[in-house]
């Protein structure tokens, strides 16, 4: 009877095969201070199945993992080391449309970057609107014929 259960299953699984993951760049914030908390952070990370590279960046307190990687299981396996981690909340300064707002700028940022915070409240203006207002704009040389 076993068998004849093994050929059945086998012939009318629907098999849920682990679906692979897609390779992945994951940077995480930690502060590191010495040689030991980055060894220590290397070695819980290069255990993970699926890492493909890790590079450390001790003074920007930056990691980042190449691979075929969870990034949540890359971040719970760098706090269990007794480091405080979190992905990482910087973008390149030039990468913000007005980084010195508010929310943007962030004293504690590395240099070159500012916080990644999403601009819902200052819309984008479209190129016809940029248009009119450069019309009236004391940088127009042609904007007092206008008027």
């Amino acid at each position: 009877m076993g068998a004849l259960n093994y050929l059945l299953r086998l012939c009318t699984s629907t098999t849920t095969r682990n679906k692979r993951k897609s390779m992945q760049t994951v940077e995480i914030r930690v502060k590191m201070d010495c040689d030991g908390c980055e060894r220590r952070v290397k070695n819980a990370i290069k255990n993970i199945k699926g890492v493909k590279s890790i590079d450390i960046n001790r003074k920007l307190s930056r990691v980042t993992v190449n691979g075929y990687v969870d990034p949540n299981k890359v971040l719970k396996r760098v706090n269990n080391t007794g480091k405080k981690a979190e992905f990482w909340p910087f973008i390149p300064y030039n990468f913000v449309q007005n980084p010195h707002v508010a929310q943007v700028y962030d004293k504690k940022a590395p240099a070159g970057f500012v916080r990644n915070v999403q601009a819902a409240a200052a819309p984008v203006p479209n190129a016809t609107e940029e248009a009119m207002t450069y019309l009236f704009s004391e940088d127009n040389p042609n904007a007092c014929s206008i008027m």
